[in-house]
């Protein structure tokens, strides 16, 4: 990969028996898939900090609304050695485009870990990873998830999403940040964000039209609310909602014949009776006949390679 897409993830995800009774907890999709098309930096801190494999099992508990990272007994606290390794990390990680956690863990965990009480009759799964928080707090737009979530397709679809428009925002700065190459970023990501966050659409026009500020405080304003828009989950309706827009561009190309099957489709999208890829495959079929450069470069159409087929499920 001459320019590859790095993305941390924990270790017995990508095959390492690393875990505490010596396994691994291998992701299908994060090495079968996604890894065809990311290149991984695999991190597991339990093992980096100096426990072995195998070992006991560690858990987070809380005393006094104290959360440490101990044995269940609370012998060997690992809690300040895993939030310094976490923070050795997380400035490895600002040059990521996302990473991946381990579901539930102590340390690796991005929500809903369990927090046990002082005497261990409780627990609450309210926690995050020590590791994991560290990581985040740092990099607060770095997309990240967790394992299990990625199995839902749309928390999938969202998370790829982003990270491939997180890594298009690191090409642009190194390419040398202007205030043209913002506008013409922006004009590549329009339809992406009204899918997402129609509010967000219109904050973000409003922001590049301002001629108050540096680009350069325009742009970290602007990758916070690109990021943050990306965040919210696109739903059928604001699909339907973009794909009418884009339809609109065809208005005079189509013929009524044609007109009518794109707006079915979109229509029946909307119904949830057939996936989004079937809209958007009869737009991009148009495309090809009646050439739009306007359209044809934004990344809605194509946020990341076709072959992990994220847009067949749902």
């Amino acid at each position: 990969m001459p320019n590859p897409i790095n993305i941390g993830i924990s270790a017995c995800l990508v095959g390492q028996p690393v875990r505490y009774d010596a396994s691994a907890k291998t992701s299908a999709f994060c090495v079968n898939e996604l890894g065809k098309h990311v290149q991984y930096r695999a991190f597991c801190p339990e093992v980096a900090i100096g426990l072995p494999v195998p070992r006991s099992t560690i858990r987070q508990i809380n005393t006094n609304d104290v959360i440490s990272v101990s044995r269940p007994d609370g012998s060997n606290n690992v809690t300040e050695a895993l939030a310094e390794y976490g923070k050795r990390v997380a400035k490895l990680a600002e040059k990521f485009s996302g990473y991946i956690f381990c579901a539930k863990s102590p340390s690796c965990g991005m929500e809903r870990v369990k927090v046990y009480s002082a005497d261990g009759k409780s627990a609450k799964s309210d926690g995050v990873g020590i590791f994991a928080a560290e990581i985040m707090k740092a990099n607060p737009l770095l997309p990240c998830e967790e394992n299990g979530r990625l199995n839902d397709p749309i928390i999938r679809e969202n998370f790829v999403a982003r990270v491939f428009a997180y890594k298009a925002w690191k090409d642009l700065l190194k390419s040398g940040l202007t205030k043209h190459k913002l506008i013409q970023f922006h004009s590549c990501y329009k339809y992406t964000v009204m899918a997402h966050d129609l509010i967000a659409y219109k904050a973000l026009g409003q922001l590049l039209a301002r001629a108050d500020i540096a680009v350069e405080e325009m742009a970290e304003l602007y990758i916070a609310g690109l990021m943050t828009a990306l965040k919210i989950k696109a739903t059928r309706k604001k699909h339907a909602n973009t794909l009418q827009h884009l339809q609109g561009y065809f208005s005079k190309k189509l013929s009524p014949l044609e007109r009518q099957e794109l707006a079915q489709q979109i229509d029946d999208y909307r119904q949830g009776l057939v996936p989004l890829v079937v809209p958007l495959t009869l737009i991009k079929h148009y495309l090809l006949i009646h050439p739009l450069s306007y359209i044809a470069q934004q990344t809605y159409l194509n946020p990341y390679p076709e072959q992990l087929k994220l847009r067949y499920g749902y």
